[in-house]
């Protein structure tokens, strides 16, 4: 996969992605990243990327210029797949909210271009003639789009084959299933008088399995209610959710 970020802060992300799996991806020649400053595709000897609003009101606005050539002139030296472009992805606070089944989504491109929005935000024309999609990593604002992209490559590229140890790892993460995973416990067996459930000890991974499933299960209608009712669960399984065993 190969990743196009456009950023008027490529400083941002000189570090996180230089450290842990993403490094050990990168190194390992599973994901491309390519981080592109907007201010580069700028005419002007002061390199202005932004200007006041029209109609008036605080704050800059991303020049729509800069962003559509950066974008499209990199695009230009890509080999389409299958005929089609990549896809566009503003962040932004108004874009559809980042979950699990749009990372995995993302994952099944072989390139994704990122354009991190700023100040007030960019111009709309942007929004659309250039994006194709619009993603939000929450209800909250930051100052700039470029943590928003930091979070989505990261959960993206940890779903590509090879990039984690195993791929079991990222079938069972919380929200994968559509339920919060269960519990998780190392060694010592007995910590300070706090023991580990003696069925994790038993060696029967069918009980294994059947506590894991009835503790995300428990787990997910305690913290999260709103996920199971978008789930189909059989009656077998929802009467685990009754059993104190």
């Amino acid at each position: 996969m190969r990743i196009d970020i456009f950023t008027l802060f490529p400083q941002m992300f000189t570090g996180p992605f230089e450290t842990g799996i993403f490094q050990r991806a990168v190194s390992g020649g599973l994901v491309e990243v390519k981080v592109h400053n907007i201010r580069d595709y700028t005419h002007d000897k002061h390199h202005i990327a932004d200007d006041y609003p029209y109609g008036g009101g605080s704050g800059m606005v991303m020049k729509p210029e800069p962003i559509f050539e950066a974008v499209e002139l990199v695009q230009a030296g890509l080999e389409p797949e299958k005929g089609k472009k990549p896809p566009v992805i503003l962040l932004t606070p108004q874009g559809r909210p980042f979950t699990q089944k749009i990372a995995a989504e993302l994952a099944g491109q072989s390139n994704l271009a990122l354009i991190c929005g700023h100040y007030e935000g960019v111009d709309e024309r942007v929004r659309q003639h250039l994006a194709t999609d619009e993603i939000s990593i929450g209800d909250y604002i930051l100052s700039g789009g470029e943590l928003a992209a930091m979070v989505v490559v990261d959960a993206v590229v940890r779903l590509l084959p090879g990039v984690l140890g195993s791929e079991e790892s990222s079938r069972e993460d919380s929200h994968t299933t559509g339920l919060l995973e269960y519990p998780q416990y190392t060694r010592p067996p007995d910590f300070r008088g706090w023991k580990v459930p003696e069925v994790l000890l038993s060696g029967n991974h069918a009980l294994i399995e059947r506590w894991r499933l009835q503790q995300s299960l428990k787990r997910t209608l305690e913290r999260r209610p709103e996920l199971l009712k978008a789930l189909n669960l059989t009656d077998e399984v929802l009467k685990l959710l009754e059993d104190d065993g």
